[in-house]
């Protein structure tokens, strides 16, 4: 059989081993290729980005970007789009801060510091409230996804400033005679040698991975980005999933908070803003379709490392901070141009999306790649 033949018969041709397909390998891996290309041009501008103590500290910094990245991933693989996670770790960080500063009890006259732990706990419960609040607004509430999130990024965004009257948390290490040391722990301690917010967002990629790739739930959220409609009528709890979804948005949103409100020592209400659309790069960048069903983690981490590395690169050969805008805008639309060119031109249930779990004949989103 010809590879015309194969064609009309609807057989891609590079499924059939008919040689080597250049243009897909770089539509697919461009995320990758991109950071290599990154790497190298900022290692011949600067000899001090190219070395292993600017990498790790570079990947510190990319490690809020991943974990908002990753939780606005499985919020995109829904068709959704969550545009309040700069604010809700905004609002997440104002409330640990606000924890560590020690919670007055008026009633009993005495000041209340409670540990860590409690307060990481505390905290991501919040996060998962502000993506609940979301998740219900468009599951139940039928309000578009872009109206109800930009809605509560404004009001995360406001209670934060009145939580704090638009000051800051400073001096979040705590005293040992309070009991509440240990925050900065999770910004500049290391763990041989690699720096904790970056073990963290490895954990919690793998954590997504699996919940991807190897759980119901997994097969749930690439259905509802396939068809809502048709993967309703074959029993997928679509309700539920997409409540789900913007609940863990929340939470990473909440994690990347503490991250960096513990890299900073301090927390702001104005913290995050903007991070909402870098976290929307990372996934473009990375591959994913904005009208969801198609994208995995392993390319939205590429994606935030892209963004990271080209972002801290433009810092290191003194690019003005407002180009550093410009040239994320820019990623930003030849990433959605590669999109369209690389999933515009085929039929949908040909589209190759890798890290897309199968999912049963009986459900109408069929292959997702």
């Amino acid at each position: 059989m010809t590879a015309a033949q194969k064609v009309v018969q609807g057989i891609p041709q590079a499924a059939a081993g008919d040689g080597f397909d250049l243009v897909r390998l770089l539509l697919e891996g461009r995320a990758f290729f991109a950071l290599i290309v990154i790497v190298a041009v900022f290692s011949l501008l600067s000899p001090v980005y190219f070395s292993a103590g600017n990498f790790l500290t570079m990947a510190s910094h990319v490690a809020i970007y991943g974990l908002l990245a990753i939780g606005m991933l499985i919020v995109i693989l829904t068709g959704g789009i969550d545009l309040s996670v700069g604010s809700t770790l905004g609002l997440c960080g104002v409330v640990a801060g606000a924890l560590m500063q020690g919670v007055p009890l008026k009633a009993l006259g005495a000041v209340l510091y409670p540990p860590v732990w409690a307060v990481v706990v505390m905290t991501c419960a919040l996060g998962a409230f502000v993506g609940a609040v979301n998740g219900v607004l468009i599951a139940y509430c039928k309000v578009p996804a872009f109206v109800a999130t930009l809605g509560v990024l404004y009001v995360a965004r406001g209670v934060a400033l009145l939580l704090t009257n638009g000051l800051t948390y400073n001096n979040l290490g705590g005293a040992p005679a309070l009991g509440n040391t240990g925050f900065d722990w999770l910004g500049f301690n290391r763990l041989l040698n690699v720096p904790i917010g970056v073990l963290i967002l490895v954990v919690v990629a793998l954590i997504a991975v699996v919940l991807l790739n190897r759980t119901a739930f997994g097969r749930w959220v690439y259905a509802t980005g396939g068809n809502a409609r048709a993967a309703e009528l074959s029993g997928v709890p679509v309700k539920f999933t997409t409540i789900t979804v913007y609940v863990l948005s929340g939470v990473c949103a909440a994690i990347a908070g503490l991250v960096l409100s513990s890299q900073l020592t301090s927390a702001g209400p104005t913290a995050g803003t903007t991070y909402e659309l870098t976290a929307i790069a990372a996934v473009v960048v990375g591959g994913a379709a904005l009208t969801g069903g198609r994208g995995n983690v392993r390319g939205t981490l590429l994606g935030a490392f892209v963004i990271g590395f080209l972002s801290d690169g433009l810092v290191i050969i003194g690019v003005s901070a407002y180009w550093q805008t410009v040239f994320t805008g820019a990623v930003i639309v030849l990433a959605v141009l590669l999109n369209s060119i690389q999933y515009g031109h085929r039929p949908r249930r040909a589209a190759t999306a890798a890290g897309a779990p199968p999912l049963p004949q009986r459900e109408p989103a069929g292959r997702l790649d």
